[in-house]
């Protein structure tokens, strides 16, 4: 059964403060005056009543606590759930709420201000297989004191293991980067080159496991990214040769669109008029020079074609 939150308001500390002033004032005025009127009203009962008084008053004193914003306290009284005081200032309640539950701090103080997780770099396979490190960072905070508290055993390792789960889990949901199947017209969405996607499918993914916590997912970010020190330079020469290979296509298509406009800019000006052996001739030349790594040397013929 998932918990609630209910809010409570508390009695102010300040009022129930001026009432412990009151009463200790009232046992050392006691106390003095027994003290001052012989030993035999040590022992009488109106010494018994003033320690009585004391020890009533020292146990008022642990219903004292404050709060500052965005911290809440969870109101427990002998294993049932009573409330949460989520107001800042000093304040007075039972002295027999429990003052500690797993997972808040010391008083039984639970921070809702927002929290900066960063993950450790963990080693998985993206979804080809290759191995990768990753890591991220999440911000998030307490929505649901209740849910934090009672529906989990502790909600920060709770937090802290969900987070490494999700990014295992979207992490192999995509590729590192382009494969060849990048050059299909709709890409395919990878870890490197959509920042945004991912880091939306990770946050979707934080928010579904952490809501059972009351945990609210502001953002998630993956903070590293790279291949496993075992493949990287294997990786590394597989992006640089599909590079070259995507440059020398760019380099071609470029050289035949060139090729295509000089033959017609020809033959619109009836400036030479070509066979098809002399256009396969001069295509070949221009594409030599215009797809050749280095700088082309002429060579001058002094012949013809056919000599």
């Amino acid at each position: 059964m998932m918990s609630k939150e209910t809010v409570v308001k508390p009695k102010s500390g300040w009022g129930m403060l001026v009432v412990v002033i009151i009463l200790f004032a009232i046992i050392v005025a006691g106390f003095v005056w027994i003290s001052t009127n012989g030993t035999k009203q040590i022992f009488s009962p109106l010494s018994f009543a003033f320690a009585a008084l004391l020890i009533i008053t020292i146990f008022l004193c642990g219903g004292f606590f404050t709060l500052q914003p965005n911290e809440a306290r969870v109101l427990i009284l002998f294993g049932k759930y009573k409330g949460t005081i989520n107001q800042s200032g000093l304040f007075w309640v039972n002295p027999f709420f429990t003052k500690s539950v797993t997972g808040t701090s010391r008083g039984g103080k639970i921070s809702l201000r927002a929290r900066t997780m960063n993950g450790e770099k963990i080693k998985v396979n993206d979804k080809h297989g290759n191995p990768i490190e990753i890591a991220m960072v999440v911000v998030w905070h307490v929505s649901d004191t209740a849910q934090a508290v009672f529906d989990v055993n502790d909600y920060l390792t709770y937090v802290n293991t969900q987070s490494e789960t999700s990014l295992r889990h979207v992490a192999t949901a995509y590729s590192y980067d382009q494969g060849e199947e990048g050059a299909e017209d709709v890409p395919e969405v990878t870890l490197r080159s959509n920042v945004e996607e991912v880091s939306a499918a990770l946050k979707s993914e934080l928010s579904e496991r952490l809501s059972v916590a009351g945990v609210v997912v502001d953002d998630a970010r993956l903070t590293h990214l790279a291949y496993a020190p075992e493949i990287a330079q294997a990786m590394l020469r597989r992006q640089q040769a599909e590079a070259i290979i995507s440059a020398r296509k760019k380099i071609v298509e470029g050289a035949v669109g060139m090729v295509e406009m000089a033959l017609s800019e020809l033959e619109r000006k009836h400036v030479l008029d070509l066979d098809d052996e002399r256009k396969a001739a001069m295509v070949s030349n221009l594409m030599v020079v215009l797809c050749g790594d280095s700088e082309a040397q002429p060579i001058v013929n002094a012949g013809t074609l056919y000599n």
